[in-house]
Formats: structure tokens, C-alpha cells, sequence
């Protein structure tokens, strides 16, 4: 996935004050789950069909610890390195799971397949296998999404919408990925149709998935929208929404950091 958390959206920009004690991230959560449930309201859904998953990356464990104690229980991360680093620091909280959001390189699927409950950014056959043959070495399933690029933007990774039927067929033979459903990042503007059209393109491939010829996949889950355009997503079929400054505050390294462009990795 690349770039495919970024937190922010030029259509509603990236001022999200910090919140670093319990009751100011508590606060920020509610505020995020009261427009997520009007979001449902306005789009005749019922608010407990959509999952908050709260992004932890730059968030230090004290913060995450902080997120636990309001009720948190899972945490997306982008850099699986910094997701493994955590995961492990944390392993005291019992029930905390961890699911990595960003681009993965084949040879870190044994890093994943050690601690991750899910897996979103799946977009290569060979990363399928990579993870699967480790999976089964680790005797654990791993739920996972596959990455759709609905921006047609050359700088993002994930399959084009045209691609992924046959892609998700491919995938029926790798017995120890659960296939959930699909994920994406819409594309970074101030135009709001540009921002809906990617949402509602990654719908449309989920129902031409609905068939059940796809190795009993059930495809139920849409990830989609983020701190700047996740109330849109849900408008348009969100069932996981990644949300990272809206609760946590703005991050001080800048996007870029996390998201290199594809062409130069």
C-alpha cells in the first residue's frame, strides 16, 4: 500500500490538535464515532456495522496503553517492523490486536505471520505465497484484504479494479489466508466527488465478487477512508475506517516519510 494511510485530506486538512492523556484521546474517539454513526444516518446504516481501527503509527506505547484503557482492542500500523516492535512491547495487553495496513515486502511475510491478525495491503501473488508458507510453519491463519489502487494513480500500489476477480480467484489455493475483502486509499483532493468516485469503485468490485466463485471468500469487508475523508467512506459502504490524527493528533514526520513513492522502492 503505498502512501495508503495518509491521515490527512486536502478536503478537510491536517490541523488535528494532540491528544496525549486518556481522556483527550477518549474525546477524540467519541467525536470520530459520533460522525461515523451520523455518516450511517445520513446513508441509512446501522453505526455497528462499521469498525473503528485506530492508527498507531509514530504513537509511542504509553499513548497506545492510553487507547487500551478507553477501549481500544485493535490497532492498524503501516511499517510492519514498527507494528512487530509494538506488538511485542505490548504483549502484556491480552486481547490488543494488531493489523498491518501498509505495503509489504515478500520477504517480511514471516515477520507477519508471527504476530498480525490481518493483513490490508495484499496486492502480488507472490506475497500470497510468501505469507501462506509461513502461516503454516507458524500453524495460524491470517485474515487478510487485497489492495485495490480504485485512483488509477501510478505511485500507489494495489491491483487495478479490472484485475481483481482473477486475482482473487488465484487465491483460493493458499489455504492458510482467510480472504475478508478489500481495501483502498482514495485519491488526496479538495474535489469530493474525485474522493467519493474511489470509494464507490471499490464497492462496485466487491459486488461483482458476491457471486461465490471465489473459493468461498466471503468479501464482506470494505476498508476505506481515513481521518480526511472517512465519514464519505462510510456514505459509501466503509465497513473498517483507519483512523489515526483524528484521535491521536497530527503527526510530526511528514507523510512522505511513511509513503515513498512505488518508483523509488
Amino acid at each position: 500500500m503505498d502512501r495508503a494511510d495518509i491521515e490527512s485530506s486536502s478536503s478537510v486538512g491536517n490541523n488535528y490538535p494532540g491528544a496525549t492523556t486518556s481522556s483527550e484521546i477518549a474525546a477524540n474517539l467519541e467525536s470520530v464515532r459520533v460522525r461515523i454513526a451520523q455518516a450511517c444516518e445520513r446513508s441509512g446504516r446501522d453505526p455497528g456495522s462499521v469498525r473503528l481501527l485506530p492508527v498507531t503509527k509514530t504513537i509511542d506505547d504509553q499513548r497506545i496503553r492510553m487507547a487500551y484503557g478507553v477501549g481500544c482492542r485493535s490497532f492498524g500500523e503501516n511499517k510492519v517492523q514498527e507494528a512487530a516492535k509494538k506488538a511485542a512491547a505490548l504483549k502484556d495487553l491480552p486481547d490488543a490486536a494488531w493489523a498491518v495496513i501498509g505495503h509489504l515486502q515478500s520477504n517480511k511475510a514471516k515477520v507477519v505471520a508471527k504476530f498480525a491478525s490481518e493483513f490490508q495491503a495484499l496486492d502480488s501473488l507472490k506475497l500470497a505465497e510468501a505469507l501462506d508458507r509461513r502461516l503454516e510453519i507458524e500453524a495460524r491463519p491470517l485474515s487478510v484484504l487485497i489492495q485495490v489502487n480504485t485512483s488509477d494513480e501510478p505511485s500507489k500500489y494495489g491491483l487495478n479494479p479490472a484485475d481483481v476477480p482473477t486475482f482473487a480467484k488465484a487465491l483460493s489455493k493458499y489455504s492458510w489466508l482467510r480472504v475478508r475483502g478489500l481495501m483502498t486509499l482514495a485519491v488526496l483532493s479538495e474535489d469530493r466527488d474525485r474522493v467519493r468516485a474511489c470509494f464507490r469503485c471499490l464497492k462496485g468490485v466487491q459486488e461483482r465478487l458476491k457471486d461465490g466463485s471465489f473459493g468461498g471468500a466471503a468479501f464482506d469487508d470494505l476498508s476505506m477512508g481515513m481521518s480526511g475523508d472517512f465519514e464519505i467512506a462510510v456514505e459509501e459502504g466503509a465497513t473498517t475506517v483507519r483512523v489515526g490524527q483524528a484521535i491521536f493528533g497530527a503527526r510530526a514526520l511528514p507523510d512522505s516519510y511513511y509513503w515513498p513513492s512505488q518508483r523509488s522502492q
